[in-house]
């Protein structure tokens, strides 16, 4: 799934092209693109038409369209990119992609917009928008999410003293979207490495530096991926023209299975979490002895 550097990369890729554009006509050529939203397809076309996209904005790994105000006040088209969703931007001559599932065209002919999604575990949904617990107003199922720490309101300390009120590993805290959003799997294991910590570490015996250090670590790591324009392992993920980002290259351990650690040169080792995978260096990252279970 994608995580926040790939989405902001989509993200800024559509603010520069759909943003202050008016909505004519959107066609659901398939339905389950649209399921999270209850009134069903056709109502999902008819609200969206005549309405014009007001902004393009993110919180931690979700991505929404604002539109101007409607019968309902302000309204926000929620995308969730799933495994496999893509939002583009093509030309209206070009060729239908295989998995197109919804089509939306504008008032000034230009460029259309292509929710593309092969596994169909993404969609769209239209949503009010509401007060969000970490501040602003967001899409209401979303409402609950954190800030994450590329965005200017982040507050770093705020961040640190929830994740230390957790009783649980270092890693499914930073995983926790209503902690801290936007951190995946990958960076989470990145962000770990470059602070020195393991993930098993307990929370409650976790310092404030320590703290400090792998939020810190999180934002340079996600900073130097989204200048990378994202990281690619799988090819269904790409920006809004097609292409593909290359951070994957500079990843120091995710991944990395019994490859040398770019600091020490232990093999990195793989170990299982929450039915996924784990990367670490045995050296630089010691398990703790008395891991949270």
């Amino acid at each position: 799934m994608p995580e926040l550097p790939e989405v902001e990369v989509v993200r800024r890729g559509l603010a520069d092209h759909v943003l202050d554009r008016t909505i004519t006509e959107v066609s659901v050529a398939h339905p389950r693109a649209v399921r999270r939203h209850v009134a069903g397809a056709a109502d999902f076309a008819a609200r969206l038409a005549g309405r014009t996209v007001t902004g393009v904005r993110r919180r931690g790994k979700y991505l929404w369209l604002d539109l101007d105000g409607g019968s309902e006040g302000e309204d926000a088209v929620l995308a969730h990119l799933g495994m496999s969703g893509q939002m583009l931007v093509a030309d209206a001559g070009r060729p239908d992609e295989t998995h197109l599932r919804v089509r939306i065209r504008f008032a000034d002919d230009g460029p259309q917009l292509r929710f593309v999604d092969q596994r169909t575990f993404g969609g769209l949904s239209l949503h009010p928008l509401v007060p969000a617990a970490g501040g602003g107003v967001l899409p209401e199922p979303v409402a609950h999410i954190a800030r994450d720490p590329m965005d200017p309101a982040f507050d770093l300390d705020a961040a640190v003293a929830g994740i230390r009120r957790r009783r649980t590993g270092l890693k499914r805290a930073l995983l926790d979207q209503t902690v801290v959003s936007g951190i995946g799997n990958i960076y989470a294991d990145e962000a770990l490495w470059r602070s020195r910590l393991h993930g098993a570490r307990p929370t409650e015996r976790l310092t404030r530096a320590q703290g400090r250090a792998v939020l810190t670590a999180a934002t340079d790591v996600m900073g130097d991926a989204l200048r990378a324009g994202g990281t690619s392992f799988d090819a269904l993920y790409v920006n809004v023209n097609g292409a593909s980002g290359y951070f994957d290259r500079s990843l120091a351990v995710y991944g990395q299975v019994d490859r040398p650690c770019p600091r020490c040169g232990t093999p990195v080792r793989r170990e299982p979490f929450m039915n996924r995978s784990s990367y670490s260096c045995p050296r630089c990252q010691p398990r703790p002895r008395t891991p949270h279970p």
